[in-house]
């Protein structure tokens, strides 16, 4: 008595706007500063800098294919989990969004004091203007960039302002 159970998607779920698949904007652990050796060589030299009043991003070339992230959210700065977690989420997710931008880059957030004060569109809306500045800095530098996925970053600057 075996059953066959057949997956169905729609068809377009397979494909999204902009051609590119759904699978290259998942956040495998690749993409992720694990060693402290990884985070020590970007916060040793990090040519590309953008400051905010409430975070600091960091980031310097890598030898991959691909960009890299680290968060520093220090509980001095978000005193309850619950904080933080929420900051590391939104920085996870616009960085996934924005991953096509950033190939060859590590790149590292680390919060201020306030940071809790912000809610999720300001601090949205703030994070990718400074993934512009990042990206328009690592550009000036020589580093290759991919068009396409700067429409990413604006329609996603767009959409936060509504």
């Amino acid at each position: 008595m075996s059953t066959k159970i057949e997956s169905q998607q729609p068809a377009s779920s397979n494909q999204l706007p902009d051609s590119r698949s759904a699978s290259s904007f998942l956040f495998p652990k690749s993409l992720r500063l694990l060693e402290s050796g990884d985070f020590q060589r970007v916060f040793d030299d990090a040519p590309f800098r953008a400051s905010h009043q409430h975070f600091l991003i960091l980031a310097r070339t890598n030898d991959l294919d691909y960009p890299r992230l680290g968060l520093v959210i220090a509980k001095k700065h978000l005193r309850f989990a619950v904080q933080r977690n929420r900051f590391k989420r939104l920085i996870r997710e616009s960085f996934r969004i924005n991953q096509h931008t950033f190939s060859g880059i590590d790149v590292i957030v680390l919060s201020r004091k306030g940071l809790e004060n912000l809610d999720n569109n300001a601090f949205t809306q703030q994070l990718n203007q400074q993934w512009l500045r990042i990206l328009k800095k690592a550009r000036q530098h020589g580093l290759r960039s991919q068009p396409p996925a700067q429409q990413a970053v604006d329609s996603n600057v767009q959409a936060t302002d509504h």
